[in-house]
C-alpha cells in the first residue's frame, strides 16, 4: 500500500490534529520521499516509518511535538540536518539498517539538543574503529547508543519509562496530598471528639437518672416499711385496748 493511502486509511475516523501516534511501517513511499504527511499533525508525538524505502527526509513536515521517530530499514544516507529544523524536540531516533557510513553524517544531529537515544546498528558506520567512543564524543547530549550507555548499561524499555514516570507522579501526589485533605481530617477528628463528648454527657445523664431511680425506690421501700410498722403498732395498741377492759372485768369478778 502506498504511504498516502495508508495515511488516509489511518485518518478515516480521526482528525489529523488529534493524532498523537502514527505507524506507517512497510508501506511504499513515492520515489523515496515522504508523502501525505503535513503540518496538520501538530500533536504527533510518535511516528514510525520503518521499511518504507525512504531515501530522503526533505519532505518531512514540521512536527514540533514529535519525540520518537522510527526510520529503520530504509535507504537513508544523509540529509539528517532537516531533523533539527523540523523536529527539534526529538528524544529518540532509530536509523538502524540505513546507509549511514561515516561520522560526518551523524554530526548533523548535534543540533538535536533533546536527543537521548540513537540507534545506528546494522549501518556501515558501526564498523568504524572506536565507533561508540567517537559517536558519544561527537554527540554529547545522547545517553544511549544502540540501546546501551557508555558503561554498557541497557536502556529501559519505553513502557518501563512510562511506568516510572507514572510512579513518580503518584509519589509526588502522595507526598503533597490533595488540597484540603488535612483540613478534612482535622474536621473529622473534631467531629469525632464532639461526638465523644456528647456520648459521655449522655452516659452521665443516664447514670444520674438511674441513681435517682434507685434512690427513689429505696425511699419508697423505707416509706413502705414505716407504714407497715405504723400499722403493726396500731394493731398492738388495739389489742391492748381490748385486753384492758377484759382485765378490768376479771378484777371486778375477783
Amino acid at each position: 500500500m502506498e504511504m498516502k493511502k495508508r495515511i488516509t486509511l489511518e485518518l478515516r475516523n480521526r482528525a489529523p490534529e488529534k493524532v498523537t501516534e502514527l505507524v506507517l511501517d512497510n508501506c511504499r513511499s513515492s520515489n523515496g520521499e515522504i508523502e501525505g504527511l503535513n503540518e496538520s499533525f501538530k500533536e504527533l508525538e510518535f511516528l514510525s516509518m520503518a521499511n518504507v524505502e525512504l531515501t530522503s527526509l526533505a519532505r518531512l513536515p514540521t512536527l514540533s511535538k514529535l519525540r520518537k521517530l522510527e526510520l529503520s530499514d530504509n535507504i537513508i544516507s544523509g540529509g539528517l540536518e532537516v531533523l533539527a529544523e523540523k523536529c527539534p524536540n526529538l528524544t529518540y531516533l532509530n536509523l538502524s539498517g540505513n546507509k549511514i557510513k561515516d561520522l560526518s553524517t551523524v554530526e548533523a544531529l548535534q543540533n538535536l539538543k533533546n536527543l537521548k537515544s540513537l540507534d545506528l546498528f546494522n549501518c556501515e558506520i558501526t564498523n568504524l574503529e572506536d565507533y561508540r567512543e567517537s559517536v558519544f564524543e561527537l554527540l554529547h547530549q545522547i545517553t544511549y547508543l544502540d540501546g546501551f550507555d557508555q558503561e554498557d548499561n541497557e536502556a529501559p524499555d519505553s513502557e518501563e519509562e512510562e511506568d516510572e514516570d507514572e510512579e513518580e507522579d503518584d509519589d509526588d501526589e502522595d507526598e503533597a496530598g490533595p488540597p484540603g485533605e488535612y483540613e478534612e481530617d482535622d474536621d473529622e477528628d473534631d467531629g469525632g471528639s464532639d461526638l465523644g463528648e456528647g456520648e459521655e454527657e449522655e452516659e452521665e445523664v443516664g447514670l444520674s437518672y438511674l441513681m435517682k431511680e434507685e434512690i427513689q425506690d429505696e425511699e419508697d421501700d423505707d416509706d413502705y416499711v414505716e407504714e407497715k410498722g405504723d400499722e403493726e403498732e396500731e394493731g398492738v395498741r388495739g389489742e391492748k385496748r381490748k385486753r384492758d377492759p377484759e382485765d378490768e372485768g376479771e378484777e371486778e369478778d375477783d
